[in-house]
């Protein structure tokens, strides 16, 4: 499978780092994105570029799409020089993205009714993960369709989940999304209460991750939350498209949700007070600025790194499920 040829559209903060996975490990590549910056450096270590979304699709077997929002993902499937224009029968699309799942549903069906096969596969680790190769992949569509691109998916991420029909990836990546938004937002109250008590917020981190209130999100934002960087390559906008996607999901199935807009009510304001492109950590400064402190401490790093050692990815089975069967 690995011998096919892929194509890759959105080389952002995370899909930069995929496609160089991608090329480290031998892939025929091809290579798309509006800022001809971030394909630079792909080119230079042995990609090809794609003039337009329509002649990566025609160059390639596997088109992945990892995009900022859904109006921009449509943009690049549907436009008159887009990946359909280019599609042919045999060919797969994974849709990497974080996006609306009746939107890769919507999308898929077009995609299948070209011929092709299409996957939603939205990742979640951070961008540090991503970058390793060991970020966890979320994978919605057949089971046949899902086996045919495992050795792809398992080049790119760790821990690999076969999850239904395409758009339940795209559901379950809103809701983990979600709750590492509540744990942040959380983390900004326990980290300013801990500076405004005089307590040290170096026992303080380690106090919070030994103990049951620890996560993924604590060991990872907190920690350029007290270097003072807060860069996690994650902003606020995008945090407030993915909530946002998470509340309407269950206000679309009827759910009395409670702590959704609240969250979303803190982004809006922090995006309101610093602009939507600052970093999302950076949402203790509504805090700070209330209390007259900064929450900092000495001995963290600006950036997080993936220290585990790359290993091959494999898929993780639901406990009590073998596998999915669509």
């Amino acid at each position: 499978m690995t011998e096919l040829r892929i194509g890759f559209i959105g080389l952002g903060n995370v899909g930069g780092q995929l496609a160089a996975n991608l090329l480290r490990h031998g892939v025929d590549l091809t290579v798309r994105d509006v800022d001809p910056a971030r394909t630079a450096p792909l080119i230079a270590a042995g990609a090809k570029a794609a003039p337009s979304a329509q002649e990566l699709a025609r160059a390639v077997d596997v088109i992945i799409t990892c995009l900022p929002s859904p109006a921009i993902c449509a943009a690049v499937m549907e436009g008159a020089d887009g990946v359909l224009a280019g599609f042919a029968p045999g060919k797969i699309w994974l849709e990497m993205s974080t996006t609306d799942s009746a939107e890769a549903q919507r999308l898929a069906a077009r995609v299948a009714a070209c011929g092709g096969t299409a996957l939603d596969c939205p990742v979640s680790g951070g961008c540090h993960r991503a970058a390793s190769g060991n970020i966890s992949i979320f994978a919605g569509g057949t089971r046949p369709a899902f086996e045919r691109v495992l050795p792809i998916l398992a080049i790119l991420g760790r821990r690999i989940l076969h999850t239904g029909p395409v758009g339940s990836a795209s559901q379950l990546k809103v809701l983990t999304n979600y709750l590492a938004t509540v744990h942040l937002a959380a983390l900004a109250e326990a980290l300013t209460v801990a500076q405004a008590a005089g307590l040290d917020l170096n026992t303080t981190y380690e106090a919070i991750r030994i103990s049951s209130g620890n996560s993924f999100v604590h060991e990872t934002e907190s920690q350029v939350i007290l270097n003072g960087s807060r860069d996690i390559n994650f902003t606020m906008d995008l945090v407030l498209k993915d909530v946002g996607l998470f509340d309407s999901l269950g206000k679309a199935h009827g759910v009395p949700l409670e702590i959704s807009p609240l969250v979303l009510g803190i982004f809006r304001d922090g995006a309101a007070r610093y602009g939507a492109r600052e970093l999302s950590p950076n949402i203790i400064r509504r805090l700070e600025d209330a209390c007259g402190v900064r929450v900092l401490a000495e001995g963290f790093p600006a950036h997080i790194s993936d220290t585990e050692p790359k290993v091959p990815g494999y898929e993780v089975m639901p406990r009590g499920r073998s596998r999915f069967k669509c």
